[in-house]
C-alpha cells in the first residue's frame, strides 16, 4: 500500500504530461466528412502518409495530402506521426521514386489548400493548424 501510494503522484504526472503532449501537438488530422473513420492510430497514419497503407478500412483508396516540407506544421506532424525529421522522409520518397515503387503523397502550401482538396476529395486525409476554423464538409480524426 505505501508503494501505491508513492507511485500515485508520479503516475498522475505522467497521465497528465500525455494529456499536455496530445493537446499541444499544434495540428489536427481531417477527413472529408462522408469517411466513416473517425479515429485512428499513430502507426496507421504514419503508414498512410509513407504509402503503405494506400486504403481505408473500407477498401476505398486513400489519397493523402501533405503540407509544404518547408512549414512548421509539416516538421511536426513528421515527428510526432512519422518519429523522423522532413529530410529523413524526403530520403525515403527519393529512394522510393528511384525504385519505381512509389510516389509522396501531394503537397499543398497551407491550412486552406489542405483543406479545399479534402473538400473536393472524399478519399483524402491530411492534417491542418490545430487553430484553423475547419472548412465545411470536414471533420477532425481522433488520432490514438
Amino acid at each position: 500500500m505505501r508503494i501505491f501510494r508513492t507511485l500515485l503522484p508520479a503516475l498522475a504526472l505522467l497521465v497528465g504530461a500525455a494529456r499536455v503532449e496530445a493537446q499541444s501537438t499544434g495540428y489536427v488530422v481531417v477527413v472529408h466528412q462522408s469517411n466513416p473513420v473517425s479515429s485512428i492510430r499513430r502507426d496507421e497514419l504514419s503508414k498512410i502518409f509513407l504509402k503503405k497503407i494506400t486504403v481505408w478500412r473500407t477498401k476505398l483508396p486513400v489519397v493523402a495530402v501533405d503540407q509544404s516540407s518547408e512549414t512548421r506544421i509539416r516538421a511536426q506532424f513528421t515527428r510526432d506521426v512519422h518519429h523522423r525529421e522532413v529530410t529523413s522522409v524526403e530520403s525515403y520518397w527519393q529512394q522510393q521514386i528511384f525504385a519505381g515503387r512509389a510516389v509522396p503523397p501531394q503537397q499543398r502550401p497551407g491550412d486552406a489548400e489542405v483543406m479545399a482538396f479534402i473538400a473536393n476529395n472524399p478519399n483524402a486525409i491530411g492534417y491542418v493548424s490545430a487553430g484553423a476554423q475547419l472548412a465545411p464538409g470536414l471533420k477532425v480524426l481522433s488520432v490514438e
